[in-house]
């Protein structure tokens, strides 16, 4: 076993003289993933589902005696605040401390420990804040029949493996790692969503439909909806979140890139410029924020946390499906970006080739003032990379904007500041959560031989896979020999699948969940 440094305090300790222990010293014989080279000690199971494609399950690691249930009590967001209700899984050292506190004085037996995050390309390591625990468990269910008793005293709590902290290198793991020799394969990697890009598909399903040899789940999705920029044959579908990373693919994954992506669409009526807020998503609702004219609380990315503006304009295309219908305005567009209709209310069915301009707010004012029933409405779209280059979009141009970066140029790079994974403000309970702590991933790269690279972590299977933080998946594709590595949507939406079915074990009890996108790896 190899951890970074978590610190422990025992209550007895914290109470008098506020020292630390150290919760355990590195094995000798290091990691079971190395920071060059290949994953070592692993177990392998590889199998050729084309020609040119390989496809292996690593199986390393191991479980040890530190891995055991715990109950995480939750911190006010105020640090005199109640327990009962509690939101934070953690919080400042002096919260933690007085939640400690009063659970000893109701009878249980506390640790407080610190949380920390390692280098990311654009943060240094350091404290990410103070957790409060208590009990150590061979099963869950003790551990849940504590939360119980910790309810009933006036605490909120949740149940923890720690395990899937995401300080273990050697923790279980299984990993399937899908390798694509395009020059010997002949085929193509594209992105693939459901009859419309309103509504959800199962990577399976979509294998099926397409037959593709195989396919892995793409990028976030909200509202039934992907999340994110998204441009398939050189056509903006999705609007980007400005500044965030994503994939750029053309000629079918021949060339690769890894970058951060911004875009600024603007719309001409009547001889007056406007913002296009948005493209193919509900207007008003700005997922994973990133977007532009006056967004609160930011326009900055910030990662699954929803942004909001009573004032947008968003364009819906015919792969939308079924506009929103609600109070605003509306211009409806031929394919020529004629208007042929002006409404007071939303929700019009869009034209085949043509569009619809929604707008809400003062938005609504500015459309009904501009556009007329006859005249040409002009979109301008352009789009930059990380460095501030116009990107030009070709006929066969695919953008997948997910994130964070967590390979560039061979070198591990984790954009998680700038990629919202990161969350401003004094709540870092999902950076825990969804950055720190070890969950199913998924991962697209290209390796040093200029392969493609589909990668799924199971995890959330307690002895058999924990899953990796993004710091760890961003080593174990370096490891694997990536050049280049982007992250994709994980958790529960993990999903690697060929022709012949399912190569992971998804995380829900459920099983495979339906999906926003997938990328899809489709023969000649």
């Amino acid at each position: 076993m190899q951890r970074r440094p978590l610190l422990v305090l025992a209550a007895a300790v914290i109470l008098s003289a506020g020292s630390s222990v150290p919760l355990a010293q590195a094995r000798a014989d290091g990691p079971a993933v190395a920071t060059r080279g290949t994953v070592h000690g692993a177990a392998r199971v590889t199998s050729t589902p084309a020609p040119g494609v390989t496809l292996t399950t690593l199986t390393y690691g191991k479980r040890d005696a530190d891995d055991v249930w715990t109950v995480q009590v939750n911190l006010p967001r105020q640090p005199d605040g109640p327990t009962t209700g509690a939101p934070l899984a953690l919080g400042p050292r002096d919260t933690a401390l007085r939640v400690a506190t009063a659970l000893s004085a109701a009878g249980f037996t506390p640790r407080v420990e610190q949380v920390t995050t390692p280098e990311y390309a654009d943060r240094r390591a350091g404290v990410l804040g103070w957790t409060v625990r208590t009990g150590r468990y061979a099963d869950e269910a003790a551990a849940t029949a504590l939360v119980d008793r910790l309810r009933a005293a006036g605490f909120t709590a949740r149940t923890r493996y720690t395990g899937q902290d995401g300080t273990d290198d050697d923790a279980p793991q299984r990993v399937h790692v899908l390798r694509v020799d395009l020059a010997a394969f002949g085929g193509r990697l594209e992105a693939a969503h459901g009859p419309t890009l309103e509504g959800t598909e199962k990577l399976t399903a979509l294998i099926g439909a397409s037959g593709a040899v195989a396919g892995i789940n793409g990028q976030w999705f909200y509202n039934s909806a992907p999340g994110g920029l998204y441009v398939k044959n050189g056509r903006i579908l999705a609007s980007a979140t400005q500044g965030r990373a994503g994939i750029r693919l053309d000629d079918g994954g021949r060339s690769f890139a890894v970058d951060t992506f911004t875009a600024r669409v603007t719309v001409t009526a009547d001889g007056e410029t406007a913002e296009v807020d948005g493209v193919n998503r509900l207007p008003g609702e700005i997922w994973n924020c990133g977007g532009v004219g006056g967004d609160l609380p930011t326009e900055r990315p910030q990662h699954d946390l929803k942004c909001t503006d009573a004032s947008e304009l968003v364009r819906f295309t015919p792969e939308w499906g079924t506009p929103p219908a609600g109070p605003g305005a509306e211009a409806v567009l031929d394919s020529r970006g004629r208007v042929t209709a002006v409404h007071t209310t939303r929700g019009a069915a869009v034209p085949p080739g043509g569009s619809t301009l929604q707008a809400t707010g003062d938005s609504g004012t500015w459309l009904l003032r501009t556009a007329r029933v006859g005249a040409t409405l002009s979109f301008d779209e352009r789009m930059w990379d990380g460095q501030g280059r116009p990107v030009t979009l070709g006929p066969d141009t695919l953008i997948l904007q997910v994130g964070p970066s967590l390979v560039r140029a061979g070198r591990v790079a984790v954009n998680a500041v700038g990629d919202g994974v990161v969350r401003e403000g004094a709540d870092q309970t999902f950076t825990y959560d969804w950055t720190v702590r070890a969950n199913p991933r998924s991962m697209i790269g290209r390796d040093t031989q200029g392969r493609l690279m589909l990668v799924v972590a199971d995890g959330r299977d307690p002895g058999v896979s924990e899953g990796l933080s993004i710091d760890g998946a961003a080593r174990l594709m370096r490891s694997l020999g990536a050049r280049e590595a982007l992250n994709l949507d994980g958790g529960g939406s993990s999903v690697l699948a060929t022709d012949a079915g399912i190569v992971n074990r998804p995380s829900d009890a459920t099983g495979e969940r339906s999906l926003g996108t997938g990328l899809l790896l489709l023969p000649r």
